[in-house]
């Protein structure tokens, strides 16, 4: 009956690192011992001081709709955070808080792109940007890296990129799937493509902006004349192990801001009022407050990272954020493994999971075909025995 549905869902993609999870936790359910490397969840709980705050939430009967852009007092401390963590100063008529940082770049993508837009999209880049503006009217334009240039795109790649028709650039740093970082002096030199193109609006996806092992963080709407050309997108998902709890934010210029809030109106009115003031508290704690966790993360990426450069075949950079891991396994194309043929990433991620029950994601859905993607985001015990099955799996 899909001749019914409209040929907006049909072109739509369903999005692989949802589809992987599903297929691992149907395998679970079937008795498989398999470890899920697939989805970026962290396996943290909610800290306790945020909890608190939603409990006093619910007995101050924060029970009725919130305004449809956040609550105002959740938006000053969105820009205290932004002045705290950033050196970016907004006002919180610039502020629109969303049902997840997805919602946000949904409603971006909705109120700035018209039929035939080009979106310039570094890659590997998170799998929902190119279907969302696909979904937009937009047309992605991808700019490939590689393994040797820490999949980072250069200034002169972003040059050519640009057309008459760019409307933007979207990317995260760091950055999901690969954990690169993009430092001040690479982002200064990019921003110096892009102020000579000022109809062009950036994308700044910071969602795993705590989640960082280089020292130092750079928003690139801090670097001198881009504050105004970009939309800085974040949440508290990631950081602060909340997933569940659907609250993301952005900072734009206020024209955008309003344009999101016209757009989320008419969809889905204001975010989760309990979720909301919850996120109040961990806006406004001290990033210190998750200096554990980033330091369990930190752990795991150099038990993964040390695993995996002991497997013959596989190439890994050192990736400086996040909790994934992107290596390249293009040397296993063409050849047979346990008498299974592998053609592309998409073969060797299938393969891993029929035979070592280890769920990836192949580097297709990132836009690198050279590519799978391990998530981190578990106990250093699964990890090892994950990285034990594969390497004999491929041995």
């Amino acid at each position: 009956m899909n001749h019914l549905l409209s040929d907006r869902i049909n072109n739509l993609s369903t999005s692989q690192t949802l589809a992987m999870a599903a297929l691992a936790r149907e395998l679970k359910a079937q008795g498989r011992d398999i470890i899920s490397l697939s989805l970026g969840e962290p396996d943290f709980n909610t800290p306790d001081f945020v909890k608190a705050a939603a409990k006093r939430a619910i007995d101050e009967n924060y029970s009725t709709y919130s305004p449809v852009e956040g609550y105002l007092e959740l938006k000053e401390a969105i820009c205290r955070k932004f002045k705290r963590d950033n050196d970016l100063d907004y006002k919180p008529s610039q502020i629109v808080v969303s049902t997840g940082a997805k919602q946000a770049l949904y409603n971006i993508a909705q109120v700035m792109l018209n039929d035939g837009d080009e979106v310039i999209l570094p890659a590997p880049y998170w799998v929902s940007y190119f279907e969302i503006i696909k979904l937009s009217g937009g047309i992605p334009v991808e700019v490939p890296t590689s393994i040797e240039s820490d999949f980072k795109i250069t200034p002169a790649q972003l040059e050519v990129a640009i057309t008459p028709k760019t409307k933007m650039m979207w990317f995260s740093s760091p950055c999901n799937p690969s954990g690169s970082v993009y430092n001040r002096v690479e982002l200064t030199a990019l921003a110096a493509v892009l102020e000579k193109h000022p109809n062009i609006v950036v994308v700044s996806d910071e969602i795993y902006e705590h989640i960082n092992f280089s020292g130092t963080f750079c928003s690139i709407a801090s670097v001198p004349g881009m504050l105004e050309k970009t939309i800085t997108v974040n949440g508290v998902a990631k950081a602060f192990a909340m997933t569940g709890w659907r609250i993301g934010y952005i900072g734009a210029p206020e024209y955008i801001a309003k344009a999101c809030t016209k757009m989320q109106g008419q969809v889905t009115s204001g975010a989760n009022s309990i979720a909301q003031r919850a996120t109040i508290a961990a806006v406004d704690a001290e990033p210190a407050v998750l200096n554990d966790m980033v330091t369990a993360f930190h752990n795991r990426r150099d038990l993964v990272v040390g695993l995996l450069q002991d497997i013959p075949g596989i190439k890994i950079n050192v990736p400086e954020g996040a909790f994934y891991v992107f290596p390249d396994v293009s040397s296993f194309f063409g050849k047979t493994l346990r008498g299974t043929f592998i053609k592309d990433a998409n073969d060797f991620s299938m393969y891993l999971l029929a035979e070592a029950n280890v769920a990836t994601v192949t580097g297709d859905a990132f836009g690198n075909p050279n590519c799978i993607r391990f998530s981190y985001a578990t106990s250093e015990d699964l990890l090892t025995e994950a990285l034990r099955r594969i390497k004999e799996a491929v041995s």
